[in-house]
């Protein structure tokens, strides 16, 4: 009778259990799936109405009363002819780069939106930063760039700090490229780095063993004894890579000297200027408010809420992509003192 009261105890505490924690969970995550597409939204921001409006801020701190009220009507007049008048607008994209792109599934929706609206726009201004990262990655973001050309419409790339490997390949597909002074430009190369732990596995009398089928399936590896046929295939596969590379960027930019650009250097501002990597010097600040005097600038972004069970499996990644950015950043800041 007591092992019935105890098990029956036990039960009672387990249901309990599942009904307080588990399934309030369940719900959550099932409603979460039947949001999704109301957890994506397209934002828009009018930074021409933006400038103006911090503009008008400051001239108001010198005026009097009646020079205020002045302004206040002929910004009314203004805003009148303005909405009368038909000025083709110019969208703004940002896109900031990590090891793999990841960004780029945002500015795919991005740049869908903006096709698919027909909508006939001055240009469309593309602020980036990046150092570079996968050829993968970087090689679908510089394709969905590419998809903006082929519609015929101005793209510009300003970069204020840094478009470098597969940074430049983005910007290089713009049919304009702005940078500012002292951003970094260029390395356009290829590098690849594997650490080999054969010597300690074999100190150790540790076996390792790979199967494959085909040649070159895998060259180098981590564990496995590097061959001087598999040590020269793989250097003949980033050879392979940088021709690719250098023919994209001749592609755009037939004006450059490929074989001076493309040893895998970089060139501040006002030098990649110099050697034809970029087109002209100014902030993306600079650039954009020269065209709100006459366009109607707007920003446009993608966002998609995260899910609690991706960000709970994406955490130990960000928390190792963040650290090598880290390094990166400060090695890269100590760099160019």
């Amino acid at each position: 009778m007591e092992f019935l009261f105890e098990y029956g105890y036990f039960l009672l505490k387990t249901i309990t259990i599942i009904v307080l924690v588990f399934i309030p969970i369940f719900i959550l995550i099932s409603s979460m799936r039947h949001q999704e597409d109301l957890d994506e939204t397209l934002k828009t921001k009018n930074l021409t109405k933006r400038y103006q409006s911090m503009a008008n801020s400051i001239k108001t701190l010198s005026l009097s009363k009646d020079e205020k009220k002045k302004l206040k009507k002929s910004l009314k007049k203004e805003k009148k002819a303005s909405s009368k008048s038909k000025k083709k607008p110019v969208y703004v994209l940002n896109f900031e780069g990590d090891i793999d792109a990841s960004n780029v599934a945002n500015l795919k929706e991005e740049i869908n939106a903006i096709l698919q609206s027909e909508t006939k726009c001055e240009e469309i201004v593309l602020n980036l930063e990046s150092a570079g990262g996968t050829v993968i990655g970087y090689g679908l973001a510089a394709a969905q760039l590419q998809r903006i050309r082929d519609a015929g419409i101005n793209l510009t790339a300003c970069v204020d700090k840094i478009a470098a490997s597969g940074g430049y390949m983005m910007a290089c597909v713009a049919n304009k490229i702005v940078s500012a002074p002292f951003a970094i430009i260029g390395s356009i190369g290829v590098v690849a780095a594997i650490p080999n732990f054969h010597k300690i596995l074999k100190k150790n009398d540790i076996d390792y063993e790979l199967h494959t089928a085909g040649e070159y399936k895998r060259t180098i590896t981590a564990f496995g004894e590097t061959t001087e046929e598999g040590r020269k295939k793989f250097k003949e596969d980033l050879h392979d890579i940088h021709e690719l590379f250098k023919d994209h960027v001749g592609k755009f930019r037939p004006s450059l000297d490929i074989s001076k650009v493309a040893t895998g250097e970089i060139w501040e501002g006002s030098k990649a200027l110099e050697v034809g990597l970029i087109d002209s010097i100014s902030t993306s600040d600079g650039y954009l408010m020269n065209l709100a005097r006459k366009h109607e600038v707007f920003e446009i972004k993608f966002e998609k809420k995260e899910k609690i069970q991706d960000k709970l499996s994406n955490l130990i990644g960000v928390l190792i992509k963040d650290s090598i950015r880290i390094i990166e950043d400060t090695f890269n800041k100590n760099k160019f003192k």
